[in-house]
């Protein structure tokens, strides 16, 4: 399945097949690069009005070029301009040297750079496609306008970040802005490139739609357009059994705080009923603490079994707040060909067991999520964490395709992705949502959104989303409780 460009993120080598199609089709590619540094020049103009001097450093490729033009632009608008170029300006190749050589600048080398107050910075060293670590001289360069506070408007991506994983490849500048052309790249929303990109602008320069769409893939920024139109409506004739049963498992009477949490932040994300299921000796602790949520003895296994011979109960969310973690193994080989959300503890349940829940997830006709940070995917999946070479989104995919799941890889850029090789980045999670229990909320809505029929991949992704619209709603200094009373169902 591919998503549509104006969501999609090209990676570096897909982005040089659209310029390339581009060219091939008749666009003149210098043209484009025009385009891009009159974009650079004009974002510069409008957002430093202050500046004294605008710096623009230049490297050997296409992006360079850009920066000549951009340089072009400046000088032509009255700006003060002075250039500076990393290696032999007379290597300088193809639409890159038309662009020098329109210029009428006489670039300084790059290591001659010292910031001045006052100064601008427009970073058109290296765009996207680095692949190697940046050399010494613009690791010098880098630190010397970080030490001065100089701002930085970078070309494309800040030079020095990967395009691809959003990563450093040795040092990067931190740019307050960066222009970009036509489309994202992973590495403008995945942390920590999407820190170091500052704000970011999207310049159409003049690139068919057409072609953007013929390669577009699977990756794509998660936002409502992508998911909503199977999201469950609300009709005249909803009752609450239309929009389906959730049951939350509960660990011992001192741990009831997560699944309680999980519970009515699912009751808020449209659930028509939430019971939880807990062992016997946590009902009167829940019976003194909840209202519209539901309790029901499950002890253990055989419980379970006989819970499930009610058709309704066909959706489930196990993890948090547990405890247990062989209780948790027990369960999940019981609910195989349910709607289920595996959270926290339900997932280190299987450090040790990771193959018996990808052969259970995958022998079954159930929906599974599961929604690990950090830690808890380094224990499911280790061989990925230690490729470094692979990016969170690939990371993610590779994982949900392994485990047969939905994976939900939680984080600042939590990424979705799904078994087929779909992947979602999500960017609207405030910091604030780094809480205890926070997780909780997330696990409750995505039970939510299952329990009312929501395709596992779009009810976690819109989960996600919905997620962070409750903590913009909370605000800062939020508690879970806070996060929870902010959930609201897709309006």
């Amino acid at each position: 399945m591919k998503f549509l460009s104006p969501f999609s993120l090209f990676d570096p080598a897909t982005m040089a097949l659209v310029d390339a199609a581009a060219g091939q089709s008749g666009i003149p590619l210098y043209d484009l690069m025009e385009r891009a540094g009159q974009a650079v020049a004009s974002s510069a103009l409008r957002h430093y009005p202050q500046a004294l001097r605008f710096v623009v450093l230049c490297g050997g490729g296409n992006n360079g070029g850009d920066g000549y033009v951009a340089a072009r632009a400046l000088l032509h608008s009255g700006a003060v301009v002075a250039v500076h170029h990393l290696g032999d300006v007379g290597a300088l190749r193809g639409d890159a040297r038309t662009a020098f050589q329109r210029s009428g600048v006489t670039p300084l080398p790059l290591g001659d750079y010292r910031p001045f107050s006052g100064d601008v910075v427009i970073d058109a060293v290296f765009g996207a496609g680095l692949s190697r670590d940046v050399p010494q001289e613009l690791i010098r360069v880098i630190e010397a306008v970080t030490q001065a506070k100089a701002p930085v408007l970078a070309v494309d991506l800040p030079s020095g970040l990967c395009g691809r994983r959003g990563v450093p490849l040795g040092a990067s500048f931190r740019a307050e802005r960066t222009v970009t052309f036509m489309a994202r790249k992973p590495g403008h929303l995945l942390m920590p490139g999407r820190a170091l990109c500052g704000t970011l602008e999207v310049f159409d320069i003049g690139i068919p739609s057409r072609i953007l769409d013929a390669h577009a893939g699977a990756v794509a920024e998660n936002s409502p357009p992508v998911w909503r139109d199977v999201l469950p409506h609300a009709d005249m004739e909803t009752h609450k059994f239309r929009r389906g049963h959730l049951t939350v498992f509960s660990g011992p009477a001192h741990a009831t705080g997560a699944s309680r949490m999980t519970a009515l932040c699912a009751l808020k994300a449209g659930a028509g009923i939430v019971t939880i299921a807990a062992p016997r000796q946590a009902l009167d602790v829940l019976s003194v603490t909840l209202t519209a949520v539901m309790n029901s003895p499950v002890d253990d296994a055989d419980d379970l079994r006989s819970w499930l011979d009610d058709r309704r109960h066909g959706t489930f969310v196990l993890g948090p707040g547990f405890g247990d973690l062989e209780k948790a193994r027990q369960y999940v080989s019981l609910l195989g060909d349910k709607a289920v959300v595996l959270d926290a503890d339900a997932i280190t349940a299987f450090s040790d067991h990771r193959e018996a829940l990808f052969a259970r997830v995958g022998s079954g006709a159930g929906k599974f999520v599961l929604t690990p940070h950090e830690g808890e995917f380094a224990r499911l999946f280790p061989d990925l964490v230690a490729d470094k070479m692979l990016s969170k989104i690939e990371r993610a995919q590779i994982a949900s395709a392994r485990s047969g799941a939905v994976l939900v890889y939680k984080g600042a850029d939590t990424v979705i992705a799904a078994p087929d090789g779909r992947a979602l980045v999500n960017t609207n999670a405030p910091a604030s949502l780094a809480t205890a229990g926070s997780g909780d909320v997330l696990a409750g809505v995505i039970g939510a959104l299952l329990a009312q029929g929501t395709p596992a991949f779009e009810a976690a992704a819109a989960g996600v989303w919905l997620h962070g619209e409750a903590g913009h709603r909370a605000g800062d200094g939020m508690t879970a409780e806070d996060l929870g009373h902010a959930v609201r169902p897709f309006l």
